[in-house]
């Protein structure tokens, strides 16, 4: 099949539906964040609407449900930046609503990578008559469900790792103390992030030094689960994670081979989260398969704020899939590193960044990029 010949009103109608699928960051998982917009014959913007909510209508149910006259209908466009799905779930199926309107195209930024829909609710459109176009603005769509693309192919979570550091790559000074080495914008963006992630990772290490809450204050959203790795299972029960009003959002990972295995812990009535076991990778806790586990509960994001150990061990396996680095312009000549060693011994087995970018956040500098 040929390939579509989009017109500048394409674009702008698409990016507009692009616009309205942000709308459900970190609402709508483990689903994508999906848009639509709905557009006359005579090019004049009929509805829009978006998946507001996990379970709830999709993006095409809201901006059909948005239209007053079902006359206007008649020989429509409607833009969507997911192929409308095919099969029933929680609602049914999208595909099947726009294959009963009198419209005349349908333009779909990227097709489905799951398994139920992949190419199918084009076909239902097809069949039906309608014009389908595809590949409108294919790789913005992709981008903004980074998330869900990874999930729905490999069964687990898209890791991105971020780092705060000062210039010559600390994050705590030599007595340790780590508050803050970036400034109030810094960590404002940061919460940002926590609320559209499902689970912000740390360490033992790091629950010890900070006992952090993991909590979004600074932004308006809803919290993440909080997901701890703690190997021996001996992280004291008074520590936020474990204690605040957020106890029951908090994952724990530990060993299998524990004789008594997150005993401080496991206790029904002292901790109201989850405990993971799993195997150990070279004396350590398994990372590749907690993220195997926790995918396993439908968490298909993961913010790691983690120090130099976890963030290290994640490198190493090969385990991150984007990377955050906020850059202070301090100097510390001492304490604890950001990245430790990495088995690097030549500058070509380094790990590279892809699609890498730069942003001036407050004093500091923020270096984004893909493995």
């Amino acid at each position: 099949m040929p390939k579509p010949d989009f017109t500048t009103d394409d674009s702008k109608w698409m990016k507009l539906a692009l616009r309205e699928a942000v709308r459900g960051a970190g609402y709508v998982s483990p689903n994508p964040m999906v848009g639509c917009a709905i557009v006359s014959n005579e090019g004049k913007l009929l509805s829009k609407g978006y998946h507001e909510r996990y379970g709830e209508a999709h993006a095409e149910v809201n901006a059909i449900a948005a239209i007053k006259n079902e006359r206007d209908l008649i020989d429509a466009t409607v833009y969507v930046t997911l192929e409308p799905c095919s099969h029933y779930g929680k609602t049914p199926p999208c595909a099947l609503s726009l294959a009963e309107l009198p419209i005349k195209r349908v333009v779909v930024a990227m097709i489905d990578p799951n398994p139920k829909v992949s190419g199918k609710g084009i076909e239902m459109l097809r069949a039906n008559s309608i014009q389908v176009d595809v590949g409108l603005m294919k790789d913005e769509a992709a981008r903004l469900n980074e998330f869900f693309l990874t999930y729905i192919t490999t069964g687990r979570p898209f890791v991105t790792l971020k780092l705060a550091q000062t210039l010559d790559a600390y994050t705590a000074a030599p007595d340790g103390m780590s508050q803050w080495i970036t400034g109030e914008a810094s960590r404002a963006r940061v919460h940002e992030w926590r609320s559209v992630y499902d689970a912000v990772m740390i360490g033992r290490e790091t629950a010890l030094a900070d006992n952090p809450s993991l909590n979004v204050r600074l932004v308006e959203g809803r919290a993440p689960k909080r997901i701890v790795i703690d190997g021996e299972g001996t992280l004291p029960r008074h520590l936020n994670l474990f204690s605040d009003a957020l106890e029951a959002k908090t994952v724990t990972i530990g060993w299998k081979a524990q004789a008594d295995p997150l005993l401080s812990l496991l206790d029904a009535d002292a901790f109201s989260g989850q405990t993971i076991q799993v195997g150990k990778h070279e004396g350590h806790t398994d990372l590749s398969e907690a993220l195997d586990r926790i995918g396993a509960l439908r968490i298909s994001s993961v913010l790691v704020e983690s120090g130099g150990t976890l963030a290290t061990a994640l490198l190493k396996r090969r385990l991150v899939d984007k990377v955050h680095v906020f850059v202070a312009p301090k100097f510390l000549g001492g304490g604890k590193r950001s990245v430790l060693g990495l088995g690097i011994d030549r500058l070509s087995e380094s790990l590279d960044l892809r699609s890498t970018s730069v942003e001036k956040i407050g004093e500091d500098v923020l270096i984004t990029g893909y493995f």
